[in-house]
C-alpha cells in the first residue's frame, strides 16, 4: 500500500510541474497587454521555467545539468512551485493558487518523510 501511496506522490509531482508551466503560461496570456506582449510572455514564460528546471531540478536533481541539493534544492522547489501559484493569483484564480500550492506543499512533506528528495 505504501507503494503505491509513494507513486501516487510520484504522479502528483509530475502534474504540479506540468501544472507550473500551464499556470505561467495563463498568466501570460491574461495580461492586459497587446497580442504580441501575450505571445511573448504566454510562451516565453514556461520557457524560462523550464530552462531553469532543465538546469537545476529535472529528476529530482538527478537528470539537472547542475543539480542542488538540500536547502538550495528547497529554495529551488519554493519558488519554482511558488512561481506557479503566484501566477495562478496574478491571472485572478486566487483559490486555485491556493489549493496548488497547498498540494505542493503536501507533495513536499511526504517526500521528506518518505526519504526521496
Amino acid at each position: 500500500m505504501l507503494v503505491l501511496a509513494k507513486n501516487a506522490n510520484a504522479l502528483l509531482m509530475f502534474l504540479l510541474e506540468l501544472g507550473v508551466l500551464f499556470s505561467v503560461g495563463y498568466w501570460g496570456f491574461t495580461l492586459s497587454a497587446g497580442w504580441a506582449v501575450k505571445l511573448l510572455v504566454g510562451i516565453g514564460g514556461p520557457a524560462l521555467f523550464v530552462a531553469a528546471w532543465a538546469l537545476f531540478g529535472a529528476g529530482g536533481g538527478k537528470n539537472a545539468t547542475y543539480p542542488l541539493t538540500g536547502l538550495a534544492r528547497a529554495a529551488l522547489e519554493i519558488l519554482w512551485f511558488g512561481g506557479g501559484a503566484l501566477a495562478l493569483y496574478a491571472s485572478g484564480l486566487a483559490a486555485s493558487a491556493a489549493v496548488f500550492y497547498g498540494l505542493f506543499i503536501v507533495n513536499a512533506v511526504l517526500r521528506i518523510v518518505w526519504n526521496e528528495v
